[in-house]
């Protein structure tokens, strides 16, 4: 029960998932690791996010996790059948809680994707939003900008509003009722997104719906922590760690302890 739980993603926006997740389970041990050193995922090709992806998670197995969660939207994709596959644990990714969240909450089945040009490229949310529902037509757009407003700490303002309009006037003709946040990065720009749609279309977050994912597992498999006290997570990085610390204290809200790198895979 007290093991603690492992989170991965190719940089810092996956702390958006653990932000969640440490919120609604304080007293779980969470160690997280980006690596920092091989992002972006999304213009490798299959194979290495593959290969980057087990690696991650051996690196994460060594600390006797009992659950992983993939906070990358990229390498759950690609790679989240084969880590299922090759490790032995519970293993859940982005993709799945929010395309499930979608397809519960839309009512005129039209549903709206946001994400980087990778994870748009695999068409993942939509192949996982149309296995629960054929009838949802689904409308997909990159919006690559929304990464580096994100990790400027440019979060709300005329220049977010801008750029906001310029991916998201997409949507406008398409009449969605539902539009999911497909990257790690996004719910930071949540707010900005909710005004550009004069709140008229409900937002789903990936990361809080992983987050409501976990503990529902962890609620079935009885392994729920029952420490008293809650716990600080631990940092691990594979590369510019003061760069992982200035956008995390933008992300969590608050500066983070400490970050340590070091090195992952052959």
């Amino acid at each position: 029960m007290n093991n603690p739980i492992g989170i991965f993603d190719s940089g810092v926006g996956g702390l958006t998932v653990l932000k969640e997740i440490k919120k609604k389970l304080p007293a779980e041990k969470l160690i997280y690791l980006g690596d920092t050193a091989r992002v972006p995922y999304g213009n490798k090709s299959k194979d290495t996010i593959v290969r980057y992806s087990i690696e991650n998670t051996k690196f994460l197995m060594q600390f006797d996790i009992k659950l992983l969660v993939v906070a990358c939207n990229t390498s759950t994709a690609t790679s989240l059948r084969i880590l299922k596959e090759t490790f032995d644990i519970p293993i859940i990714g982005v993709i799945e809680p929010g395309a499930k969240k979608a397809v519960e909450i839309t009512r005129n089945y039209r549903v709206g994707i946001i994400g980087t040009e990778a994870t748009i490229r695999s068409s993942a949310y939509k192949e996982e939003i149309k296995s629960l529902n054929k009838k949802i037509s689904v409308f997909s757009k990159p919006c690559p900008l929304f990464v580096p407003l994100v990790e400027e700490g440019l979060l709300k303002g005329p220049i977010v509003d801008d750029v906001i309009a310029h991916y998201l006037k997409f949507f406008k003709n398409k009449d969605i009722d539902t539009l999911v946040l497909g990257c790690t990065h996004y719910p930071l720009l949540k707010s900005s997104i909710g005004k550009f749609f004069g709140n008229e279309v409900k937002i789903v977050d990936s990361a809080t719906e992983t987050s409501n994912m976990v503990l529902q597992l962890l609620k079935e498999k009885g392994i729920i922590s029952r420490r008293k006290k809650a716990l600080e997570p631990d940092y691990y990085v594979t590369d510019a760690a003061e760069r992982f610390l200035k956008v995390g204290r933008t992300i969590l809200g608050k500066d983070l302890e400490k970050v340590a790198v070091v090195h992952v895979g052959k």
